[in-house]
Parts: C-alpha cells; sequence; structure tokens
C-alpha cells in the first residue's frame, strides 16, 4: 500500500477567483476575459472526454515524482488510476493532469495524458487517455490513444492529476490572447494564485486549448538515462523538444504553493487531433497565441507514494 497523505486546500469562490485571475492575466497578456460560466460539454469536440464536465468533489492528486525518474529511473513504480480513485476517496473519479507512461506496459518510456473515468460498482473504467512518444520510425512525435493497444488504466514513476465527478456545473473560463509577459500561460495563473493568496495553497485544474500559435513541448526518450541525470541541464540535453502547432488540448494540474509535502506545483501535459502531444512549457507565438480554458478550485489535496529522498531537478 502506498502512503496517502491529505490536505484541505483553501477554496475561494468562483467569482472571487475569477477577480483575482482576471486582475494579473492583464499583466501578462494583452486581452485577458475571466468568467464563471456553465462548464461546456467536454463530450464534445476538440475534448472528446468520457463525461461531461469537470466539477463534483474536485481534488488533486500528486503520485510520485520525478525522484523515481531521475538521477536514474525505479522502474519498478507502477500506479494505477482504478486504485487512485479509491486512494483519493473518489471511486469512479474522472481524471485529466499529466505524468508518465507505465514503461512495464508499453516496454519504453513515453509521456502520459491521462483522460480517464475510473471504474465504479456501476460501470466498468473508460479510458480516453494519449500516449506520446518518439516515433522510432523518424524521431518525431508518435501520438497514439491508449485504448487502441492497451486496456488498462496503468502509469508510471509520477502523476500530477486533477480528479472530479465529472459532472456539469459552473466553472471559470479564463481568455488569454497576445502574451506580453515572459510566463507561459500555466506558471502565470499559479504565480497570480500564489501571489494573492500566499499562505493560504489553493489547488486548481482542468483543461484548456491552445487555439491559435505555436507551443514548445517535450517528449521524454523511449529509454531511459543509464547516466545519472544530476542537472536541469542534464535533463534537458536528454529530452526531446518539438513545435508543436494549435489547437493543442491541455490539462495543467496547478498548486499555488506547496504546504510541505514536496509537490510539483504546476504540470501539464496536451494532446490534439493532428498527432502532436507531450509536455507543455509555453507557447512560442506569443504575437499571436489564443488561450481558451475551463479551471475548478481544488477542495482537497492527496499526496500519494511520495518519495523519501527527493530533489529539485527536472519539475518545469
Amino acid at each position: 500500500m502506498a502512503k496517502v497523505e491529505r490536505f484541505a486546500f483553501h477554496v475561494p469562490s468562483l467569482e472571487e477567483l475569477a477577480g483575482v485571475l482576471q486582475k494579473g492575466l492583464k499583466e501578462n497578456f494583452a486581452d485577458a476575459q475571466v468568467s464563471v460560466v456553465d462548464c461546456p460539454d467536454l463530450t464534445q469536440e476538440p475534448f472528446s472526454f468520457p463525461t461531461k464536465g469537470i466539477c463534483g468533489k474536485p481534488r488533486i492528486a500528486d503520485v510520485g515524482g520525478v525522484p523515481y525518474l531521475l538521477p536514474l529511473v525505479q522502474k519498478e513504480k507502477v500506479y494505477d488510476l482504478n486504485v487512485i480513485a479509491k486512494d483519493i476517496e473518489l471511486p469512479g473519479a474522472f481524471f485529466l493532469g499529466a505524468g508518465a507512461a507505465s514503461s512495464r506496459i508499453l516496454g519504453v518510456n513515453a509521456e502520459f495524458i491521462p483522460i480517464v473515468q475510473a471504474k465504479s460498482e456501476k460501470k466498468p473504467a473508460v479510458n480516453g487517455s494519449y500516449i506520446a512518444q518518439i516515433n522510432p520510425a523518424d524521431k518525431g512525435c508518435l501520438l497514439e490513444k491508449y485504448s487502441t493497444k492497451y486496456n488498462d488504466c496503468e502509469f508510471g514513476l509520477l502523476a500530477n492529476l486533477y480528479a472530479s465527478e465529472g459532472q456539469p456545473g459552473k466553472v471559470i473560463e479564463v481568455k488569454a490572447n497576445e502574451r506580453t509577459g515572459e510566463l507561459n500561460f500555466v506558471s502565470c495563473l499559479r504565480q497570480i494564485l500564489e501571489k494573492h493568496y500566499g499562505e493560504k495553497p489553493v489547488g486548481m485544474g482542468g483543461t484548456f486549448i491552445i487555439q491559435k500559435g505555436k507551443a514548445k513541448i517535450h517528449i521524454m526518450p523511449p529509454e531511459f538515462s543509464a547516466c545519472p541525470l544530476n542537472t536541469d541541464e542534464d535533463v534537458n540535453n536528454w529530452l526531446k523538444f518539438f513545435e508543436m502547432k494549435a489547437p493543442l488540448v491541455c490539462q495543467p494540474v496547478i498548486v499555488s504553493r506547496d504546504p510541505g509535502f514536496d509537490l510539483r506545483v504546476e504540470h501539464t501535459h496536451c494532446f490534439s487531433h493532428h498527432g502532436e502531444g507531450g509536455h507543455y512549457h509555453a507557447d512560442t507565438t506569443p504575437d499571436s497565441v489564443r488561450y481558451l480554458g475551463y479551471f475548478l478550485p481544488a477542495e482537497l489535496l492527496f499526496r500519494i507514494d511520495r518519495p523519501k529522498e527527493t530533489h529539485m531537478v527536472g519539475r518545469d
């Protein structure tokens, strides 16, 4: 049994949060509009999620961690989203987020883009996840729907997950165009929350689309590094970076401030319907970029299988 730690986030009202984000985003984007809206039907394109919304008992799970990947991999670290759903006290949870694929299942290392409704007593799991890996043929991106090859809900090493009942409901809609600041969209949102709420950690998750422009995305190589990766420079030399084009559907998990659980405070993976996806770093076209997102503050944090030996390498 993996150790599970629990923490209650500060949960501002949606109206308050919208105001805070609107004010902060104006410092980083030429145009920013934040409002409280009904969650759009996420079963529709471009999302095509298995549930209609991201509402109902929203929570964040930080599972495993980068220390299980770096400096050297611990391949035995594998997890199951059906088990995680029980760990976070939400059987049948709908998960979005970012993680590493299970090399035990795939036979290689890859980015995991989780989109899973965990199994419940009433129905089996629905796995709409993607995996992004390096294409052995041309060394480009190979993005595949997980369920076309596999029928489990396993992942490896680490994941940052936003979980809910997958219900419709009120959410925060964020529109941000033309980036004028240095921060990427996700870092901007997180730092706005940290600046405003300070010592009161706020968690947030959901989904956003990069509607126009291009983004810097990485995919981990298929082979784990045989040499220890001890610095961020080591890690960046090992990772494969790409410029990918919109539209990209992204899944951010954000915590304004780590309340002492060795968290990865922001982590975002993305997929597309044109064969590109992976780990989002930033847009590369600030003048033309357009973001549209739907978010909800989380009520609870669950820290699962926290590494005993830790470091801060490879967390951006």
